[in-house]
Parts: C-alpha cells; sequence; structure tokens
C-alpha cells in the first residue's frame, strides 16, 4: 500500500509541476497577449442589439444568414466584432467574403474605425466558435486592414 501511495504523490506532485508553469497572460514574442478574447462557444441567441444591427446589416445587402454582430472593446481598445450566422459553412473562402462585408458594412455605414485592426468572432448555428480572427497589425510591420 505505500508503494501506492508513494506512486499517487510522485504523480499529482509531477502534475502539479507542470500546471504551475501554465497561465493565460503571458506575452507571445509579437507582444500580443496569448490570451483568446473571448468564448469557443455561445448561445444560439444573440443579444436585442446585437439582432438589431445585423438587421441593419442585412437591409444594406449583408447576408442573409448573419443574425448577430455585436461591436465591443477588445484588448487595448481594439474593436472585437462578435457574429452569430446560420450557416454551418466553415470554409476559409466563406469567411473571408463574410469579414469583408461585414467590416466594410461597419466602417461606412457605422462609423467604425479599424485603424489599429480588430477581433472577429464568428459563432455558427448551434453556437460553437466557426472563426476566430486577429486582424491587428504586427509591432513594426505596415499593413493590416486599416479601413
Amino acid at each position: 500500500m505505500k508503494r501506492r501511495a508513494r506512486s499517487a504523490a510522485l504523480v499529482c506532485v509531477g502534475a502539479l509541476t507542470l500546471l504551475s508553469g501554465c497561465t493565460a497572460d503571458r506575452d507571445t514574442p509579437s507582444g500580443r497577449s496569448s490570451e483568446t478574447p473571448g468564448p469557443t462557444a455561445t448561445t444560439t441567441v444573440a443579444p436585442g442589439a446585437a439582432a438589431q444591427l445585423a438587421d441593419r446589416y442585412r437591409r444594406s445587402g449583408g447576408a442573409h444568414e448573419v443574425y448577430g454582430i455585436q461591436q465591443k472593446s477588445g484588448p487595448g481598445g481594439v474593436p472585437l466584432l462578435i457574429v452569430w450566422t446560420h450557416n454551418p459553412d466553415e470554409d476559409s473562402a466563406a469567411f473571408d467574403e463574410l469579414k469583408d462585408s461585414i467590416t466594410g458594412f461597419l466602417t461606412r455605414k457605422e462609423g467604425l474605425s479599424l485603424k489599429r485592426g480588430y477581433l472577429m468572432d464568428v459563432f455558427g448555428p448551434k453556437g460553437a466558435l466557426q472563426h476566430r480572427l486577429d486582424a491587428r497589425p504586427v509591432a513594426g510591420v505596415r499593413g493590416g486592414d486599416g479601413r
């Protein structure tokens, strides 16, 4: 019995040692926080204001499957855009078209500035995260969306 207890104690100590090195707020070499900006799942119901913004987006010619768009302040004040869609397609080409359509609408019609970049999370019909985009410019590198 002593041997089993000693083995269990060693396993616990080893696990604690490994876990003690894990933190969510370490910075990456690019100077960005490695912490994810939001959840990986959400409800399938968009908040009221997000549904209203999506309605304006659809009326201006946006994708009919988008039923929620929420703008929040992300890390460092960069816009965080949360999108709810009925479209189950997780294809990167479909996502590129969607992000361009949404960011174009928000800059043209809603006056959102994306000069410092933006973050975007897209949640599918079952509430699962389909896409997570960090479109902030990398320190020292010109570019970014810049709308």
